[in-house]
C-alpha cells in the first residue's frame, strides 16, 4: 500500500518486491509458484437470454469463427473459451410454475433452486464467488467486489410471486443474505482507495473536495520513497498504474448522475437526478475500471457484475433500440425483434470486450493481468422466448495463471451442470470442493 491520509492505494504486482511482500499466490493452487501473481475470478451477468443462432459458433476447437454476437471480441479471441451445452437445472419451474427471470438470476452463481415467495422467507444458496470470498477473501483488504448498472430492492414481488432479491442479486453469503451490490462508480472508487482507519477517510475527502487534490496528492510522500526501492521496469509500471489510477478518478469525477431514463419501466432505488446524466456505456466501463484497478492492486481477487437486473427492460436508444430488451426478448420468431435482440446482445458483449482488453492491456508476470485471470459471461437464460435454461451463453476469458488452454469453442454434452466449471474454477484460486450446486464433478476441455 502507499499511505497517506485517509487514502491507501494499494500496489500492482511489482518484481522488485516479491522477496519482502507476501503476495500469498494463489494459496497453494495446483502448479502455482510461490510468489507469481494471484488468479482472480470475476463473473458478469446479463438477462432475457440471448438471439441463440447469432451467438453459438458454428464449429468447435480451435478452428473456430466467432459468432456475430461475439466478434467483438476478436482482438482476445485466443485468450477465451467459447462454452456451448452448459445447464442450470435448477433455473427451471421443477414444479414452481412461472418466474423464470427472477430464477435465472438467482441460480446464475448459485446452482440452487430458489424458495418461491415474495415475502422476507426468501432462500437460495451460496454463491460460487462468496464460497471463494469467505475462504480467501482475508488475504486481500476486499474480500469481494459486487457491482451492478441497476439499483433495485430486495423485498416485493417482482416476478410471477418470485422476491425482488432473486431478480436484483448473483452474488449470495448465504441462502437468505444476497450481498449488497455498488452501483455510483464513485463510491466504489472511495471504497477501492479509502483508508480503514476510523474518520480518516472523511477527513480526506473532505480535504480533498475542498482544495480539488487527487487521492494521488495524499500518497505522494510514500510513493517517492518506495520508488527508491523499484527497478526500472517497475517503476515505469509504477507510473503507468498511478496515471491510469488519476485518469479514472477524473473520468469519475466529470460523470453525471446515473441515467434512470432509459428504463421503460420506472426503476426501483435510486430517485432520478437533475442535470448531467451518465449513460450506460459509460457506466459499464467505468464500472469495469473499477474491476480492473481492484485486481491490479489485489484490492480483491474476486468481483461479480450485473449489467442488468433479471428481467430488465431498459431500452437502449443510443443503438437505435428503442424497445424494452424484456418484451423484445419476447420474440415469438419475428425477424425484426430477434434483429434487436441480436444488436442489444452484441452491444453488451462490446462492453465485455472493453473489460477484456483492459485487463490484457497490462503486464503482470510473464503475461498480463487477463492471463491470472477467469472471466465468466452469460445468462441464466439461452433463448428469452422459450426460458429455457439448457445451452446457456457462456464465454470464459483468462488462462487462469496458465492451467487453462483458451482460444477455442468447447461443446459440452448436453445437461452437462454450469456448476461443474464453477467446481473447477474454484480448483483454480485454491478453494477446492467436494460439490457446488447442483454439480456433478469437474468441468473438463479446459485444457487440452
Amino acid at each position: 500500500m502507499l499511505r497517506g491520509l485517509g487514502t491507501a492505494v494499494a500496489l500492482p504486482f511489482l518484481e522488485s518486491l516479491t522477496p519482502t511482500v507476501a503476495l500469498a499466490g494463489s494459496l497453494g493452487a495446483a502448479g502455482r509458484a510461490a510468489g507469481a501473481p494471484p488468479v482472480r475470478m470475476a463473473f458478469l451477468f446479463v438477462p432475457n437470454g440471448v438471439n441463440v443462432p447469432k451467438w453459438v459458433p458454428e464449429r468447435d476447437g480451435w478452428d473456430f469463427e466467432l459468432s456475430p454476437i461475439l466478434e467483438p471480441l476478436a482482438n482476445v479471441k485466443q485468450k477465451l473459451l467459447v462454452l456451448s451445452g452448459l445447464t442450470h437445472d435448477k433455473g427451471r419451474a421443477n414444479g414452481d410454475g412461472a418466474g423464470d427471470h427472477a430464477r435465472s438470476a438467482s441460480v446464475f452463481l448459485t446452482g440452487a433452486q430458489p424458495v418461491k415467495t415474495h415475502g422476507a422467507n426468501f432462500r437460495s444458496g451460496v454463491s460460487v464467488d462468496q464460497v471463494a470470498a469467505q475462504r480467501i477473501g482475508k488475504v486481500t483488504r476486499i474480500p469481494s467486489l459486487e457491482l451492478s448498472c441497476d439499483s433495485g430492492r430486495n423485498s416485493g414481488n417482482c416476478d410471477s410471486g418470485y422476491s425482488c432479491a432473486y431478480s436484483n442479486n448473483i452474488s449470495w453469503a448465504s441462502p437468505s443474505t444476497p450481498m449488497a451490490k455498488e452501483v455510483d462508480p464513485r463510491l466504489v472508487f472511495d471504497r477501492l482507495f479509502s483508508s480503514d482507519l476510523a474518520g480518516e477517510a472523511q477527513r480526506a475527502r473532505e480535504r480533498k473536495l475542498r482544495r480539488r487534490l487527487s487521492i494521488l496528492d495524499f500518497v505522494l510522500d510514500d510513493a517517492r520513497r518506495l520508488e527508491t526501492r523499484l527497478g526500472k521496469t517497475d517503476r515505469r509500471k509504477l507510473d503507468e498504474y498511478l496515471a491510469s489510477v488519476r485518469e479514472i478518478e477524473q473520468r469519475v469525477e466529470r460523470a453525471g448522475a446515473i441515467d434512470h431514463d432509459s428504463f421503460t419501466a420506472p426503476p426501483e432505488g435510486l430517485p432520478a437526478q437533475a442535470g448531467e446524466t451518465m449513460q450506460f456505456e459509460q457506466h459499464v466501463r467505468l464500472l469495469s475500471d473499477m474491476i480492473v484497478l481492484a485486481f491490479q492492486g489485489d484490492v480483491t481477487r474476486i468481483a461479480t457484475f450485473m449489467l442488468a437486473r433479471a428481467g430488465s427492460n431498459r431500452n437502449y436508444r443510443e443503438i437505435d433500440v428503442p424497445d424494452g430488451h424484456h418484451d423484445l426478448s419476447h420474440h415469438q420468431g419475428r425477424p425484426e425483434k430477434l434483429d434487436k435482440i441480436y444488436r442489444i446482445n452484441r452491444y453488451h458483449v462490446t462492453q465485455l470486450a472493453y473489460l477484456l482488453e483492459r485487463l490484457d492491456s497490462i503486464e503482470e508476470g510473464d503475461g498480463t493481468l487477463l492471463d491470472n485471470c477467469m472471466v465468466v459471461y452469460g445468462s441464466g437464460l439461452s433463448d428469452g422466448n422459450r426460458h429455457n435454461n439448457e445451452n446457456l451463453p457462456v464465454v470464459l476469458a483468462g488462462r487462469g495463471g496458465g492451467s487453462i488452454d483458451t482460444g477455442r469453442h468447447v461443446r459440452y454434452p448436453y445437461e452437462t451442470p454450469l456448476c461443474n466449471l464453477f467446481l473447477s474454477m474454484l480448483d483454480r484460486v485454491g478453494v477446492e470442493e467436494d460439490y457446488f450446486g447442483d454439480s456433478t464433478g469437474r468441468v473438463r476441455g479446459l485444457t487440452v
